[in-house]
């Protein structure tokens, strides 16, 4: 056991420690997490507490037995205690919020004082270990007033002897919390700063004798073998190893034991077996898979089998308790992707609550394990000073990896090591992988910092490449590494994108490309996501409205504003736009249906598995609902393979116009996580063809201020449509902007030093505007309409001819959009605005939903007929931007509930927007709570948009979705 520091209690004595930038101090060496058969005692719950500003103003003697905190208010723990009231959340991303002066903190620095009088029983007299499983950030731990020692290593468990200090009955254990140490620079993740005790606080029996460590190594041979090998530390009598399910009664620990055939583990088929360790003192029970994981031919393989990532970023938040994520959200969170067809997750950026790892041996995931190591605000000062190039954090570095390993050690979900992320280079990195490789060469060590480069990783990793970039790496044809040696080293390695399509807002865009090239290419193995969750933090408004807070919400002075409000799920793991695209991007089996409708062809995408978990269902729907439906038969196809189903008769049957076939693919019985049922993935056939309007025209009627056109009045002088079949409107407007989405106000990030598609918008004048009236001119039968749009400051001008015409019950127009000359760059949409009474809140059309698409997203909407509400068309992001526009539509009506008012516009492949609010308002909103309801509909049917793209940090929009400033033909029938 380390020499417990003998640190005092003085102020002095505890803010010279926290300059210290080592590793804790006092706590016994790190081991596996396992059921160990002896007593355990929760010490969770409410505890004394008290917060102070500093150092110096923390009470002494505080782990004094004598010391009153009679006064003291009460927290819970596991908990962050500003997300209590006590103090402010911070955000930053890569910044840090105090002085780049490691390993010094400033004097300003929050001190949480923790104490908890306890019972406990003679079960731990004998024998007792105390354990934290995170602590935020530096700890002093005292029991029964002698000092234990203290914790480093937020997010990492720190273990205590405490035997011969426990006493059977009363004890007080003291827990001083302080935010800042020199442990802070090497906590530099994405994320808010929240202090605490957010983890489990547990007493563990620990007599001497007993199995004190346990390393299960179980892999899995090309002949279908499982070998166990199981090394068991610390015990006096010999331990006795059994496998009952494989008739092993009497392993010996050490020895490898070949088990014969076995079902292998994957995240498919997450196959485990019970596996424990008995002496007479105890029995250790673990849940062991049987995998190995190699690299061969460039790509990862598990059991010999290339896989696909198809992966989030899991950061731990919860937006009312912070860090402290109850076990029951975890447990639901994972069900949750498993719906959405995600089978990895990389532990971004540190270890996870030990449950995690339990759920993702059970559940089936691919994990890639990271240390709890970023230094990411040394990089704005040109990386000057950083840890990991340091040697007086090299016993740091190795600490944290070290806890790292020999807690999740035993878990067959593992299958790779993080080093850490955003940690720049440096020795320190090579000595974890080094010491990594040794204790655990069964698995790979990941890095993204160093691009696949040195000799220490075992995949090529990158964040947000580019689809150039990696059609590059998958061809072979990636600019080479000036080091001959090292580039032969990259080149055997397979890629994966630790972090790629950034969800953040509206988006993300151009999903389907990065998965097409995964599927290509046998090196590019995938992706993580980045990331599953939303931070936001739960907050009200005065009148008692709720809104998710993000970075400046709480008055700090340096933050990053919404950067943290980027997620496939909000903060309350409900599913953004963005994850149920990605369900369909990633789907494990893909559906393609024959134009005659005679034949599907079912490709089964899995990995390890067949289709006989899976039923085929078919529906065909028309705009009066469901017609006809049915289930195929049993459906056989190999991983990797497809096979050709003849669909029955009564589907080609309904083989006529404006009728969608889907066959969908769906769950035969339960699982774990979701129900029988269940639909995996799906395919459509079928087109929506708008019924015909045939208009013989009318001719228009002159008033004294108005002209008439069928069910339409037109403002004589200006020619802008006033009324619509008796309902007040004003339109149609040109319009060429949206109010900027997350992505369109990022950089591009392989081409920073141009502007931001918003900015390109701002400089063209598209939210500015205005229309210049040419002329009103009766043509025969139909009201042509000429305007001109510019804006203020810029030269660029477009000029728009409306042709308007009516049979008498419809009216029709046809436009033509021409720009002038002088255009640069892109335009965010070829839209047309109309307001309309506010009485029109239900809406129902043709085309592809429910959800909303953009030229970029929307792979997950279906052709078909909808119906919604004006309220459930939006799309209720964080910080408000460009949602809700549904894509394809070819009928739409917005129709008054209470009267027999409607309006219905037909037309071809065109998209709409409808919101209780204009675009300016959802421009100038920081929070939902801004967007105040004017007392009208407004209405935006778009020719064209510009794509999505994923700018907020990554690739742009790429070139086949960007709206370049061009001539447009539009036409549509009011009826």
């Amino acid at each position: 056991m380390p020499t417990k520091t003998n640190l005092s209690e003085s102020p002095n004595d505890i803010a010279v420690d926290l300059t210290n930038p080592g590793p804790g101090t006092g706590s016994i060496a790190p081991r596996a997490r396992f059921t160990s058969g002896l007593p355990e005692l929760s010490l969770n719950g409410d505890w004394r507490f008290l917060l102070s500003g500093s150092v110096e103003a923390a009470p002494l003697d505080v782990g004094s037995e004598s010391f009153d905190d009679g006064d003291w208010s009460t927290i819970p723990v596991p908990s962050s205690w500003p997300m209590l009231g006590h103090g402010k959340p911070a955000y930053t991303n890569v910044q840090f919020p105090f002085p780049v002066d490691p390993p010094f903190v400033p004097d300003a620095n929050p001190v949480g004082d923790h104490r908890l009088r306890f019972q406990a029983s003679d079960d731990f007299t004998s024998g007792a270990i105390l354990r934290f499983d995170g602590i935020d950030s530096a700890g002093t731990i005292w029991l029964n007033g002698q000092l234990l020692g203290t914790t480093r290593g937020s997010r990492l468990p720190s273990e205590f002897d405490v035997t011969g200090i426990l006493r059977a009955g009363q004890n007080l254990l003291v827990v001083r919390v302080v935010q800042w140490s020199a442990a802070s620079y090497i906590e530099d993740q994405d994320m808010w700063w929240l202090p605490g005790i957010f983890r489990d606080v547990t007493l563990l029996s620990a007599p001497s004798g007993a199995i004190r460590d346990v390393f299960v190594h179980a892999d899995f041979t090309p002949d279908g073998h499982g070998l166990l090998r199981v090394e068991a530390e610390g015990s006096v009598e010999p331990p006795v190893v059994t496998l009952a399910e494989l008739g092993l009664t009497d392993g010996e620990p050490g020895a490898t034991i070949d088990l014969g055939v076995v079902e292998p583990w994957s995240a498919e088929s997450p196959r485990l077996y019970a596996v424990e360790v008995v002496t007479p003192l105890q029995t250790v029970r673990l849940r062991v898979g049987f995998r190995t994981i190699t690299v061969e031919d460039a790509q990862l393989k598990v059991n010999g089998t290339r896989i696909l990532f198809r992966g989030v970023n899991r950061h731990e938040h919860h937006p009312d308790f912070g860090r402290a994520v109850p076990a029951q959200t975890i447990i639901d969170e994972l069900k949750l992707m498993k719906r959405f067809n995600i089978n990895a997750i990389r532990t971004s950026h540190y270890p996870p609550n030990a449950l995690l790892l339990e759920l993702a041996d059970e559940l089936g995931f691919y994990l890639i394990d990271e240390c709890d190591l970023e230094t990411h605000g040394f990089e704005p000062n040109g990386w000057r000073r950083n840890p990991s190039g340091e040697p007086s954090y090299r016993a740091a570095y190795l600490d944290r990896m070290a806890r790292t390993v020999e807690r999740d050690k035993n878990h067959a979900s593992v299958i790779l090591w993080s080093l850490g992320n955003e940690s720049g280079v440096g020795d320190n990195l090579r000595a974890m992988a080094e010491w990594t490789k040794r204790r655990d060469p069964s698995r790979l060590v990941h890095y993204e910092g160093v691009w696949g480069s040195p000799d220490y990783v075992d995949v090529y990793s990158r964040m947000y490449a580019s689809i150039a970039d990696m059609r590059a790496i998958g061809e072979h044809t990636e600019v080479p590494l000036a080091d001959p040696i090292a580039q032969a080293h990259r080149t055997s390695l397979p890629f994966i994108q630790c972090e790629y399509i950034h969800a953040m807002g509206n988006g993300p865009g151009g999903m389907s490309e990065y998965q097409a090239l995964f599927e290509e290419f046998p090196q590019l193995q995938g992706g993580f996501v980045w990331e599953w969750l939303e931070h936001g933090i739960r907050q009200y408004t005065e009148d008692g409205t709720e809104f998710y807070a993000y970075g400046g919400d709480f008055g700090e002075v340096v933050h990053d504003g919404n950067f943290v409000i980027d997620g496939l799920v909000t903060a309350d793991r409900v599913p953004r736009p963005g994850l149920i695209d990605y369900k369909k991007v990633v789907e494990p089996v893909r559906i393609t249906i024959a134009d005659d409708w005679t034949t599907a062809t079912i490709s089964n995408l899995y990995d390890f598995v067949g289709l006989s978990h899976l039923v085929f269902d078919w529906s065909v729907t028309g705009s009066t609902g469901e017609l006809a439906s049915g289930r195929l038969g049993r459906v056989t196809a190999e991983p990797q393979e497809a096979a050709v189903v003849a669909l029955p008769a009564e589907v080609t049957e309904q083989l006529e116009v404006s009728r969608i076939l889907t066959i969908s693919a769906r769950l035969a019985a339960a699982a774990e996580w979701a129900d029988a049922g269940h639909e995996l993935a799906w395919g459509q056939a079928g087109e929506i063809v708008a019924a015909p309007v045939a208009i013989d025209p009318v001719a228009p009627t002159l008033g004294t201020d108005t002209i008439t056109v069928g069910p339409g009045e037109f403002d004589r002088a200006s020619g802008r449509l006033v009324r619509l079949k008796g309902l007040e409107v004003d339109g149609l407007t040109l319009n060429l902007w949206r109010a900027p989405t997350d992505n369109d106000n990022g950089h591009d990030r392989d081409q920073k030093e141009l502007r931001t598609d918003a900015q390109v918008w701002d400089d063209s004048g598209l939210p500015r505007l205005e229309r210049r009236h040419v002329a009103v001119e009766l043509e025969g039968s139909t009201l042509v309409v000429r305007d001109r749009y510019g804006s203020a400051t810029v030269d660029s001008v477009v000029d728009v001819t409306s042709t308007w015409r009516s049979s008498g019950s419809e009216l029709g127009v046809e436009i033509e959009v021409v720009p002038g000359p002088n255009w640069s760059g892109t335009w965010a949409r070829v839209g047309f605005d109309l307001t309309l009474p506010a009485s029109l809140q239900q809406v129902s059309w043709a085309g592809l939903g429910p959800g909303p698409g953009y030229p970029d997203t929307g792979q997950a909407q279906r052709r078909g007929w909808f119906d919604l509400s004006v309220d459930e068309l939006q799309e209720n992001y964080a910080r408000p931007q460009e949602n809700g526009s549904r894509a394809g539509v070819t009928e739409l009506a917005l129709a008054d509930a209470t009267s027999d008012a409607r309006l219905t516009v037909r037309g071809v492949g065109f998209s709409f927007a409808v919101r209780p609010w204009s675009q300016a308002v959802l421009a100038a909103a920081d929070h939902p709570f801004d967007l105040v309801r004017d007392g009208r509909l407004h209405l935006t049917l778009d020719a064209r948009q510009h794509g999505i793209g994923t700018a907020a940090c990554g690739p742009g929009v790429l070139p086949g979705y960007r709206l370049e400033p061009q001539s447009v033909a539009f036409a549509i029938v009011f009826e």
